[in-house]
């Protein structure tokens, strides 16, 4: 009697065709919008490429996986025996078999489907490797271990690896399914009197899956033999004695053995004799146990621990070459240096450029100064670390620091969809001010301002509508002679406030011409606005993916970007400067480095959002391999081919031909903003720190392995390593100064982790890269490095900071502002090899209370040896410290505040016009002290008069000790406050 099957409704099936065409529909917005995004910026070479090889390898990764997983359950199902139940636990498994039937049609199909996705997902995601392998080009030189190119390694042997993983994964699985599919079909089935009956069909299937897995296997093993190159378990990555001497003739053996246990796998299907193959089995696994994990481990423990230093010394020296080379080191210059400590009179004279060019304004304290005087409007914004660069104006080449107008997005106040996404779109102009000056009261000296723009610079294109601030979408451009909409910037009407409008006129992003355009990005961005709105047309272009840095990553997926994009007006043009990475993980004897640990210092953990870290994963090669530009106005991205040796870029521009162009394209104008890349020395550096040594016994004792110091002018319990420095510099052997990256060095830490913060090192990279169309300076890119003696005394940058904090004439100087409203804030520390020694120079900014209040520069501290100067200007400090005439003009010479006078140093020198009264001055400080100690306790008590009194004496303390020391009169502030109350101590340290 036929059952009645109950009917689907028709409503329910609609809706549910509904709802998948839909999910389907907006799935291909996305790659609609991708292609779109990717066509716009000429790159479509890019979109193909990759997704066709991520599709071919998906399809590769499902058919190895899914085929063989299949054909085992197929070949188990086709080939079951058929015979009648004669025991009870068969009659068991019948009941099994009989309950699973409705499933095994699905489960034959479904199982290998899903184990193939998972497979074809894992493969697609190292497109990139099978790209490299089929590409790959030759590095020209060889390992110490195999004579084989170096190119095998980085580029073949991990597509190899990946193909015997996904082979070696797919076999094994095939194993289990063909054990699971036989056992339920009976060809496998328990014996009266032997153990397993086997039917001959179950028999070569499950003895020729066996040899091919333990075939994949021996290949695996024997390509294990080429990662050890890469293994960092002995004393330094790479190949030690042990591996040598007995790891790695051990895993060849153990693969041969392997290939013939393979081959009385197939000799078992064909007579089905198992005991054989299984002894051999087993032997084959006792072998690889005992000869490629103990005897290595007896050979290490009896023969290479007693006399380590001997026998390691070939595979260290091995390390230290390739580690050097690999990360781009191996032609630094090193200089014995024997710093003077004393500073005579006259020392800077040979280092007066030097002199002349310090940058006194640190780039992370005057953001909020250029915010308060440059800001001009609250949708405007800077970030919070500004950069460094240099301009030549009028022939004098200045060190700069320099920021872009951005628009801030969240400061609009009415965040309405046609504010956020049509008027709101950009922000307007550079500010830049010159590094080594200050205006009479400690403000920036800007060198470009205001809005519209005006300074030294040529004229430039200055709307901003890719920075790194920008918003995530903004839709602009409009029809001829239609009314603009985007607001361009703030003007003042003779009638009031106003603004100027403009319509965007590049080719920015993808055409919003047509409906279906518009419905695709609507969906991409959840906004029906984009849909519905009339200020979209057929003229209108969307803007997105404006960060300059992921911008060029989503372009150019291959490379690793510098965290630290900065502006340049080049070419009469705004564009962000980019460096671009080149890595690898598996060159020869290298020591793999953690990108993130080592370009993580204060800076990026301050300000995030303006400087970040690379990457969280460790390399063993890395090359600053392209230089990128990124257009502010329309985005165009520019890639250029720096460094033209390199073999991983070699491989990419076979890969993608048309994407990177070569470096003789780019102008002059252009080359003179190009500098060393921070990431890249951050890397450098931090493996300098035990790879300066370049003898294997030296380098195995360890005994002069350095660190970096942390940042004194932060908290001393955050830890967090001192930031490099650009700046113009002469160094030792260099014939002019040049703009210069910077970095020290002190000793490394105990192992009880105590540390002598004493200069042991100095590192400098030369990042200038000239101003010739498509040529490069000579000495770009040179690395030196002075060396210290190891018994040197000169104080490191903790010191340097810890001696200026406890200057008694100085803190003397500095006390009052900090009982005051106002902040102390030191800038950053630089160290300069100047005058046959070490010259420490920090800023020191103070700022009022409020709001509105930002710092000034308003005194220098200077430190050679252990003499220190303190003074309104870097000029008279350095006076102070070499004898009353450092031989030299610094940059603010003749910018000190009127009537300020000089603050006592305690340097050998420092003629003061107006030294302070050091008795009165004590006095004062100590009635001041009392005066704040009695007007706290009197408001506890709520005695209103005897805090009015306190306040009183308070203030005839302050007049006192200003009249002890004129230049205490000069507190930062812009807003009329002066210097009452308390304050906190300035940041950086026990100040």
């Amino acid at each position: 009697m036929p059952t009645n099957r109950p009917r689907r409704s028709p409503l329910l099936l609609t809706l549910v065709s509904v709802a998948i065409l839909l999910v389907a529909f907006i799935a291909f917005t996305q790659v609609y919008t991708e292609i779109l995004w990717f066509k716009q910026i000429d790159a479509s070479q890019v979109f193909r490429t990759m997704w066709f090889t991520r599709g071919l390898t998906f399809l590769a990764g499902f058919v190895v996986m899914a085929v063989p997983v299949w054909l085992s359950l197929h070949l188990a199902f086709r080939n079951r025996p058929v015979y009648a139940p004669t025991t009870p636990r068969q009659e068991n498994l019948d009941r099994y078999r009989e309950a699973i039937e409705p499933l095994r049609k699905v489960a034959t199909f479904a199982i290998p489907a899903v184990v193939g996705v998972l497979s074809g997902i894992t493969a697609s995601a190292h497109w990139n490797t099978i790209l490299q392998w089929m590409n790959s080009t030759s590095f020209g030189s060889k390992d110490a271990q195999f004579g084989m190119d170096k190119s095998f390694f980085v580029f073949v042997l991990p597509g190899l690896r990946l193909i015997g993983d996904q082979v070696g994964m797919a076999v094994l699985l095939s194993l289990i399914a063909a054990l699971v599919g036989h056992y339920l079909f009976g060809g496998i089935r328990p014996g009266e009197q032997k153990g397993v009956v086997l039917t001959k069909t179950a028999q070569w299937q499950l003895g020729i899956t066996v040899a091919v897995l333990i075939l994949v296997q021996a290949g695996r093993l024997w390509l294990a033999r080429y990662e050890r190159l890469t293994a960092t378990g002995g004393i330094v990555p790479g190949v030690t004695y042990t591996d040598d001497r007995a790891a790695l003739p051990a895993m060849a053996i153990v693969a041969i053995a392997a290939v013939l246990v393979a081959f009385m796998f197939v000799y078992t299907a064909w007579k089905g004799n198992w005991r054989i193959s299984l002894i051999a089995t087993a032997t084959l696994i006792v072998l690889g146990g005992i000869s490629i994990i103990a005897y290595p481990a007896m050979v290490q423990q009896f023969q290479v621990s007693p006399s380590q230093q001997s026998l390691e010394s070939e595979y260290i020296q091995h390390n230290i070459d390739a580690t050097r080379d690999a990360f781009d080191f191996n032609d630094i210059d090193v200089t014995p240096y024997e710093p003077s400590t004393s500073g005579e009179k006259g020392a800077l004279r040979a280092d007066a450029e030097t002199a002349a060019s310090i940058r006194l304004l640190d780039p992370n304290l005057v953001s909020d100064t250029f915010r308060q005087l440059q800001q001009v409007r609250p949708y405007y914004s800077f970030p919070e670390q500004l950069d460094v660069d240099r301009y030549n104006i009028d022939g004098d080449m200045r060190d700069t620091v320099i920021a872009v107008r951005e628009l801030a997005p969240s400061s609009v106040n009415n965040q309405s969809w046609y504010n956020r996404a049509i008027v709101y779109t950009h922000g307007f102009g550079v500010v830049a001010a010159n590094g080594n000056q200050r205006s009479p009261d400690g403000e920036p000296l800007f060198m470009e301002s205001d809005i519209p723009p005006k300074g030294e610079f040529p004229d430039y294109e200055p709307r901003v509508y890719f920075g790194e601030s920008s918003p995530d979408y903004s839709i602009v451009g409009g029809e001829k002679d239609s009314t603009p909409r985007e607001l361009d910037y703030p003007s003042d009407e003779d009638s009031g406030s106003g603004q100027v409008n403009n319509t965007f006129s590049g080719n920015g992003g993808p055409s919003l011409g047509g409906l279906f355009n518009r419905l695709a990005y609507a969906l991409k961005y959840q906004d029906e606005q984009i849909l519905l709105s009339d200020a979209v047309n057929d003229e209108s272009q969307i803007l997105y993916e404006r960060h300059p840095r992921e911008r060029v990553q989503k372009l150019a997926p291959f490379l690793k970007i510098d965290g630290d994009p900065y502006p340049a007006v080049v070419d009469g043009k705004i564009k962000w400067i980019l460096d671009g990475y080149t890595t690898a993980d598996d060159y020869p004897y290298s020591t793999p480095q953690p990108l993130q640990e080592a370009t993580e210092d204060s800076v990026t953990a301050t300000a995030p959002n303006s400087v970040a870290t690379l990457p969280d994963e460790e390399v063993n090669y890395i090359r600053n391999s392209v230089k990128i530009t990124v257009d502010a106005y329309d985005g165009k991205v520019d890639m250029f081919q720096w460094d033209k040796e390199d073999p991983v870029l070699k491989t990419w521009m076979k890969i993608f031909p048309d994407l990177i162009k070569p470096s003789s394209e780019m102008s002059g104008d252009l080359m003179s903003h190009v500098r060393y890349p921070e990431d890249l020395f951050k890397v450098q550096r931090d493996l300098l720190t035990k790879y300066h040594v370049t003898s294997a016994s030296e380098f195995y004792t360890g005994q002069d392995f350095w660190t970096l110091p942390t940042d004194p002018t932060k908290k001393t319990s955050s830890g967090l390593t001192q930031p490099p420095f650009y700046m113009t510099l002469q160094m030792p052997g260099q014939k002019v100064p040049s703009f210069s990256l910077t970095s020290s060095y002190i000793p490394a830490r105990s192992d009880e982790g105590q540390a002598r913060n004493n200069l042991t090192g100095f590192l400098s990279a030369d990042a200038d890269a000239g101003d010739s169309n498509g040529e490069v300076a000579d000495g770009y890119g040179k690395l030196r490095l002075l060396q210290l003696p190891r018994n040197t005394t000169v104080p490191g940058p903790g010191q340097a900071q810890n001696n200026f904090n406890t200057a008694p004439d100085v803190q003397r100087s500095l006390n009052l502002l900090r009982q005051g409203e106002s902040e102390v804030q030191n800038g950053n520390l630089l160290t300069l090899p100047v005058g046959g020694g070490l010259l420490y120079v920090q800023p020191v900014y103070v700022r009022s209370a409020g709001d509105t209040s930002y710092p000034l520069l308003q005194h220098v501290l200077v430190a050679f040896g252990e003499d220190i100067g303190f003074a309104p200007t870097l000029d008279e400090a350095l006076d102070q410290v070499f004898g009353g005439d450092s031989g030299a003009k610094a940059g603010d010479a003749g910018t000190e505040d009127s009537g300020a006078g000089e603050s006592g140093g305690s340097g050998s020198g420092g003629d003061s016009a107006a030294a302070p009264d050091d008795q009165n001055l004590n006095d004062a400080l100590q009635e001041a002290k009392k005066a704040m100690e009695d007007s706290d306790a009197a408001l506890k008590e709520g005695d209103f008069e005897k805090y009015g009194k306190a306040q009183d004496r308070l203030k005839n303390a302050i007049e006192d000790a200003v009249a002890a020391d004129p230049s205490l009169a000069k507190d930062g502030s812009k807003d009329g406050t002066s210097a009452p109350a308390s304050t906190p101590a300035a940041e950086g340290g026990d100040n």
